[in-house]
């Protein structure tokens, strides 16, 4: 099976199930029927065009005019939702859009509120209890690996500027940085002074 069509059918079954998942989402998809909206993903230099029915489909290669086209990195696709963020962004160079601006935003809120619901999903093989269990368990495993690296990190900034003095600590730079801002108003007087001097010769 070629790449590209690979592609699309993951993006097209992924998003499909995860709207279908939430009645909100199926909701707001209904208003979008009819419409097709093509995104060019700059990471990737890869068009992909969506239209829109019953459901999302995801095409690869597209012959039509589409009601709205959006070429911009992926990580910008939430920044959307909001009507003055796409005018920033235009000046930044950092989207191109051509065509409807709400069918812009109503697709960028499709997209970035189309978040798998990993303990729901879970709750259908495991029940809601274990389900729950679980994904308490790993968000507590991932609160305690993040309070464990700022730690470290923490220590590691400790142990440079106290124990081995590769750095200086930021009262040493602080003290340092006044006593540069000083030297500097003395010179300044110096040199005010002298000039006092000179025009009086």
């Amino acid at each position: 099976m070629p790449f590209e069509p690979l592609v699309t059918a993951v993006i097209e079954t992924t998003l499909n199930t995860l709207i279908q998942d939430n009645p909100d989402l199926v909701r707001r998809l209904a208003r979008l029927k009819g419409r097709v909206i093509q995104l060019h993903l700059k990471e990737l230099n890869k068009t992909l065009t969506f239209v829109f029915s019953q459901q999302v489909d995801v095409l690869a290669r597209y012959e039509g005019q589409p009601d709205c086209y959006l070429s911009l990195h992926l990580s910008i696709l939430p920044e959307l939702r909001e009507q003055s963020n796409i005018t920033r962004l235009i000046k930044q160079d950092k989207l191109v859009l051509e065509g409807d601006i709400q069918l812009a935003q109503k697709f960028a809120q499709l997209m970035t509120d189309s978040k798998p619901n990993v303990e729901e999903w879970l709750s259908r093989v495991t029940g809601d209890v274990v389900a729950h269990t679980v994904v308490q368990g790993v968000k507590e495993v991932s609160g305690f690996l993040h309070e464990h690296f700022a730690r470290h990190q923490s220590h590691l900034g400790q142990v440079l500027t106290e124990e081995w003095r590769m750095a200086p600590p930021p009262l040493e730079i602080a003290d340092f940085c006044d006593q540069v801002d000083e030297v500097k108003s003395r010179a300044a007087r110096l040199e005010a002074q002298l000039q006092q001097l000179m025009d009086r010769v």
